[in-house]
């Protein structure tokens, strides 16, 4: 009933308001999760430590586990979209990225260039064989 009226005396009819919402720069929703890839350092990687994590409320502090690789991932509990029927809060799920220093590091090209590791791995071993 909020439209124009209708021919002849007749009542209003229907407005129907249409909506495009455009995929946010780095969030990403599924269902009650926010799922989002954070970029890491090298050192962040192998060290771990403390990072500061854009979520949809603000920035939180959230401490990446030595050892992460690409791909490993992290949740932050409620930090998430609430859901209207239960009111229980999803999840923000972190997704890290290593990233190699802008520009050239010629003390760490040095030490990986005499770097022995006490277990190699063969990362690439499962999609050659």
């Amino acid at each position: 009933g909020q439209g124009i009226p209708g021919f002849g005396g007749g009542p209003a009819g229907d407005a129907y308001v249409e909506l495009h919402v455009a995929p946010h720069a780095f969030f990403q929703r599924k269902d009650d999760n926010i799922h989002v890839e954070v970029p890491i350092t090298l050192k962040e990687a192998v060290l771990g430590g403390r990072i500061e994590v854009p979520t949809i409320g603000g920035t939180v502090s959230m401490t990446v586990p030595k050892g992460s690789n690409t791909g490993k991932t992290l949740r932050l509990r409620d930090k998430g979209v609430r859901n209207r029927k239960t009111g229980a809060a999803g999840h923000q799920i972190v997704t890290l990225k290593v990233v190699l220093p802008e520009g050239e590091e010629p003390e760490l090209a040095a030490f990986l260039e005499s770097w022995q590791p006490a277990s190699p791995d063969e990362p690439r071993k499962e999609m050659l064989s």
